[in-house]
């Protein structure tokens, strides 16, 4: 069965995004671009919300991102790629399969395929849905150093408690802390 993994960026204040609903703090420095390789070539397809997968296809097609990132600008765009999305007409960057319907029933299915790690990027709704569900396998927090002190938290959508397991914790020397935690299932 493959892993489902997820991984978001929040401000220590558990902000994905701040109260424009822009995500403007990341800090990208040359160790997270390190990172995110790593992570990019140990999964085999990404998976994306509408809205996530809108900006993602909006930018890393594009010249000025293998201009700014090759390396990862080549990843992405290469990658299968899975937008949970009722919208058909997003489909236009290079090899994405929409997944309409129930995100949820549809993912049992995906993760019974063969095949290797699906990592979900950003995507705070499919993330919180996935947990709720619990058919998460792994969740990658990446907490930034700043407090952006209104915005969206991450977790909006849950209604219940989720009970969570801390697999690893990795500092960065910029003050990122990715957080590693484990869904018991």
């Amino acid at each position: 069965m493959r892993t489902l993994a997820s991984f978001i960026i929040v401000s220590l204040d558990g902000f994905h995004e701040d109260a424009t609903g822009m995500f403007d703090f990341a800090i990208v420095d040359e160790e997270f671009r390190e990172f995110a390789i790593r992570q990019l070539d140990e999964s085999d397809t990404l998976g994306f919300g509408r809205a996530t997968y809108e900006h993602m296809a909006a930018y890393w097609p594009t010249d000025q991102a293998r201009a700014n990132d090759d390396a990862i600008a080549t990843r992405m765009n290469t990658k299968p790629k899975l937008v949970f999305s009722n919208a058909s007409e997003l489909a236009e960057w290079s090899n994405t399969t929409v997944i309409a319907g129930d995100s949820i029933e549809r993912i049992e299915e995906i993760k019974s395929a063969p095949g290797g790690e699906l990592l979900v990027i950003g995507s705070a709704h499919l993330t919180a849905s996935l947990v709720a569900a619990n058919v998460l396998d792994e969740l990658r927090i990446m907490v930034s150093p700043i407090v952006l002190g209104r915005g969206h938290p991450l977790f909006e959508d849950l209604t219940e408690r989720v009970a969570l397991t801390l697999g690893d914790v990795q500092q960065f020397e910029s003050g990122n802390v990715l957080l590693t935690y484990r869904i018991p299932g």
